[in-house]
């Protein structure tokens, strides 16, 4: 259930630098490591050669014989969250490299006491999730180059060639394009707390502008990934071992827990940014929602979480635009949540396209080149969620927090009228 809102606590100013969130590249890692020491090159070197292994069947014998090495020379948080991804996508290739058909119930010892480690390091699940695959998952090819596609490549690499490459640097692009309208959240809470309504109103335009250019930047999937190819190859090797029929069970990691353990896969839930953007302008979720949401904080670095948390403790914006005198910030306030509404509506349409779609072609198909794609999934998100009637109750419950204005006062969504609605 959504945590209701806590008396003020929020302290000026609020910044970013507090949660570990970068100015410049907002929860992006700021310019990720491509290399560890020397003595972790077991990993590395199987880790560089994932499509080869998994493609050729071969990356389970070569997982079964790497050395079991310790943690105890990785040191400071760039090389932690390198080790996390590398440890993350060999993982993901070790369990899933047969397919649906033949899932690794088992993580090995050698992989699985490392990985399980360098994950409590971070306060981080031992599963590739949204924050190695994408937030420490990219470098610029020439470092005083722009960060666009065309100066960017991912540093460790699963099936799916340049679709694969495409998914996951748009996302990285997502994710900096919404680095104003975080800058946003924090100039508008000190805005509010100050009080200054001009500031809190040129705060709120920035963030629209910001959700709109997300959507923007969103719309280069069509450009760099083939449906198929993301259907049918890529997203298996995003699934994770919770509400995954097909490792109902979850998976033993080897030396390091006696019983099985669930862990989601990857999923777009797992970005900080949208639950920001939520928790400031006091969109409400369903019940059944709002729990896979929160559940996704845990997918989260814990200061993103925190983060999170502070903007949803701090000044209700929803309750101050709609007191009297403050029209102007009531108008902006609504042009931001109807910025975020056609942004999870074209979510929506990408689904629609790279996962229904994609799974009726699959059905199908002839003989193909392309295996099936996973078929205990065809519904679900990879974080595992039931993904369409999740997305569209999201999308309809931010269009609810919508405030229209009657005579002199202001409209309550039918949930904050309903007894049990506060904050």
């Amino acid at each position: 259930m959504e945590p209701q809102r806590q008396s003020l606590k929020t302290t000026l100013p609020l910044c970013l630098g507090r949660y570990h969130i970068s100015e410049e590249f907002g929860f992006l890692l700021p310019n990720p490591l491509k290399e560890l020491p020397e003595y972790y090159q077991p990993w590395v070197e199987i880790a560089n050669k994932l499509p080869y292994l998994i493609e050729r069947h071969q990356l389970r014998a070569r997982v079964n014989q790497m050395p079991l090495l310790s943690c105890s020379l990785l040191h400071g948080h760039h090389q932690l969250r390198l080790a996390h991804l590398v440890l993350s996508a060999v993982t993901m290739g070790y369990v899933w490299q047969e397919g649906e058909r033949q899932p690794a119930e088992v993580l090995p010892r050698n992989l699985a006491v490392p990985m399980v480690g360098v994950s409590g390091s971070l306060g981080l699940p031992p599963i590739l999730a949204h924050s190695g695959l994408v937030l420490a998952n990219w470098t610029k090819k020439d470092p005083k180059g722009p960060l666009e596609i065309s100066n960017l490549e991912t540093i460790v690499s699963l099936p799916g060639g340049e679709s694969l490459r495409g998914f996951v640097l748009v996302t990285v692009l997502v994710e900096k394009a919404a680095v104003p309208g975080i800058k946003a959240l924090t100039q508008a809470t000190n805005a509010i707390l100050q009080p200054n309504e001009d500031t809190l109103l040129k705060a709120l335009q920035r963030l629209r502008l910001s959700i709109q250019d997300i959507t923007r930047t969103l719309g280069q999937m069509h450009d760099y990934v083939d449906p198929d190819i993301f259907y049918a190859v890529i997203r298996i090797f995003l699934s994770g071992w919770s509400g995954n029929p097909v490792m109902p069970g979850g998976l033993v990691y080897e030396g390091a827990s006696t019983e099985p353990l669930k862990y989601a896969g990857g999923s777009a839930a797992q970005s900080t940014v949208f639950h920001a953007f939520d928790a400031f302008l006091g969109v409400r979720h369903s019940e059944e929602s709002a729990d896979f949401l929160y559940r996704m904080r845990d997918y989260m670095p814990p200061s993103h979480k925190a983060f999170i948390e502070e903007i949803h403790s701090g000044p209700s914006l929803r309750d101050h635009v709609r007191a009297p005198g403050h029209a102007r910030c009531l108008q902006a306030y609504n042009l931001c949540l109807e910025a975020l509404v056609e942004l999870r509506s074209y979510h929506i349409t990408m689904v629609t396209k790279y996962l229904i779609t994609a799974a009726a072609r699959a059905r199908s198909r002839g003989p193909s080149h392309l295996p099936g794609g996973p078929r205990a999934l065809e519904n679900r998100g990879t974080g595992g969620s039931m993904v369409l009637s999740f997305l569209k109750s999201v999308r309809d419950q931010t269009r609810e927090a919508i405030l229209h204005p009657r005579g002199q006062g202001v409209t309550f969504s039918p949930a904050e009228q309903s007894p049990q609605a506060g904050r």
